[in-house]
């Protein structure tokens, strides 16, 4: 889930979760077996839960920087935080689910996000808030992967179109529902609590799912022993903290020296932990990352897409928040509703791309979403110089729209064109390794802000100057989002021209999953 684990009033939904490591599992149940229903509502309530969390904390950011008094740094980390933790432990939350079993794992990230939660609701000021929300990601790096794991180890094949269905519905639900109930609680300001409920209401859900999936959700591991990578998660983690950190705090502190050399030291990190990892995958064949995966030329080009796609999503729609709330001064109401056409736009695309237009014209649908969501951003962009702080949201309809048409037909197909011409003892690893750097592209985009927004800002403004230099920070962010859409569209004509079904796991002697796509 995409948790799809991507963030501004409405921030799209990730791609639906896809788990990180092989699929082999134990015999399904049988297909009589009420009890997988059951599973399959507490397991989708679970990403519905990340999915809205995500959503709904961006909505109130403004809230939280008003009543807490949080700097900016401290704002980017409340939802960079998330994203990193997340991206950091994908890899390793589903490894974990397939040694220690995918159903214990799922428990304890439900529980421990239910707790992280309740942690952010009573935080007492931002250092707390950061550090529980760098949990709440941690959590559900756990929990997330084990989503489509358990699905898979439930369902026969034959079903699994129908329970994917169901899931995307679940993902375009949560990209509504988070923004408005994110608004609605920050509005009501509940028993005097002001932002707090909206972490707070994951309380009795978690706590119901951890109960229900206790009793429902039918144990799996994978079939052969594996062991943990623990160097490799120690490098992954390592190498992320010194990229992003650097990233977040380097306005806020004038780009010292040390930041510099710590992003370039990322890089000598990440280069210890391919030449590691191959060492790994040679003398017992478990490692973290699965290096082979990127002599598939699709894969390589898919892997820079979806990162450099998350850095775009990341940028967007933090900016988007801080415009409508801070710059115009809207409530989050008014801010939410305004993300709603976006957000109906992006499901209504999705849906048509994957049914209807990829299987006729392949990666020509893919191209023509990023050249239609740049074109929605450059009308964003004219819309916001020409109407100023006048701007209405029915105004603002229009570039939504076309953003959320545009990107409906980018986000469902994107994974399913990755995938295609990765072997299938791979399916596994490529998913997790798409979902990582998604979310990892999202985080360094969300650090990126510091430099193409606020750094087009004066360090002192009056409160006259205000609305008027987030109005022009804003229109320099779209510049930016605009521009890597086009390096998006030149890095898709190394995407397979028409993306083949594709299989996780299974034998070719079953014509029941021979038949089933890409788990995505």
């Amino acid at each position: 889930m995409t948790s799809t684990h991507t963030s501004g009033p409405a921030p799209v939904p990730p791609a639906v979760p896809v788990p990180p490591s092989g699929l082999a599992t134990p015999a399904t149940p049988a297909a009589g077996d009420r009890r997988r229903w059951f599973a399959l509502a507490i397991v989708m309530t679970a990403a519905f839960m990340d999915l809205v969390d995500v959503t709904i904390v961006n909505i109130a950011i403004p809230s939280i920087r008003q009543n807490e008094g949080a700097s900016f740094s401290q704002i980017q980390w409340i939802t960079a935080g998330y994203a990193l933790a997340f991206a950091a432990g994908l890899i390793t939350g589903g490894r974990l689910g397939d040694i220690h079993g995918r159903k214990r794992v799922f428990l304890v990230g439900i529980g421990g996000f239910t707790l992280a939660s309740a942690l952010c609701g009573v935080a007492a000021n931002p250092e707390m808030l950061v550090a529980s929300r760098i949990l709440q990601g941690g959590m559900a790096a756990l929990m997330v992967p084990q989503v489509l794991s358990i699905v898979h180890a439930t369902f026969p094949a034959h079903e699994r179109g129908k329970v994917f269905g169901l899931f995307g519905a679940i993902v375009g639900l949560g990209a509504v529902s988070g923004p408005l109930l994110g608004a609605l609680l920050t509005e009501w300001n509940l028993f005097g609590l002001e932002w707090r409920p909206i972490f707070l209401i994951n309380l009795p859900v978690g706590v119901a799912g951890l109960v229900l999936g206790s009793r429902f959700i039918t144990e799996s591991r994978a079939p052969r022993a594996l062991r943990l990578d623990l160097v490799g998660v120690a490098l992954v983690t390592l190498g992320l903290l010194m990229l992003v950190y650097p990233l977040t705090r380097g306005e806020e502190l004038g780009w010292p020296l040390w930041g510099h050399l710590t992003m370039a030291g990322s890089l000598v990190v990440l280069a210890v932990l391919v030449a590691y990892e191959r060492r790994k995958s040679a003398r017992d064949g478990s490692p973290l990352v699965e290096l082979s995966l990127f002599q598939v030329k699709s894969f390589a080009a898919g892997i820079a897409v979806q990162t450099v796609f998350g850095v775009a999503l990341g940028v967007f729609f933090l900016v988007w928040t801080l415009y409508l709330q801070v710059g115009l001064g809207w409530t989050p109401l008014r801010a939410g509703l305004t993300g709603v056409p976006f957000s109906i736009a992006v499901s209504t695309a999705a849906g048509i791309s994957v049914q209807k237009l990829v299987p006729r014209f392949g990666r020509k649908v893919l191209q023509a979403g990023a050249l239609v969501m740049a074109a929605g951003v450059l009308l964003y962009l004219w819309e916001a110089g020409h109407y100023g702080l006048a701007i209405t949201s029915w105004q603002m309809a229009l570039p939504l729209v076309v953003m959320g048409l545009g990107m409906g037909l980018i986000v469902a197909p994107l994974t399913d064109a990755v995938l295609s011409q990765v072997p299938r003892e791979h399916a596994g690893a490529a998913s997790g390794l798409i979902n990582t750097v998604q979310q990892m592209g999202n985080a360094l985009g969300l650090g990126l802000v510091s430099v193409v927004f606020y750094g087009a800002m004066s360090d002192h403004l009056t409160p006259a100057r205000l609305g008027p230099a987030y109005v022009d920070a804003f229109q320099n962010a779209l510049g930016w989002v605009a521009a890597v859409l086009a390096v998006i569209f030149l890095l898709m004509f190394a995407l397979p021209r028409r993306p083949a079904l594709h299989l996780e796991g299974g034998g070719a002697d079953d014509p029941a999953q021979a038949r089933e796509p890409a788990l995505v």
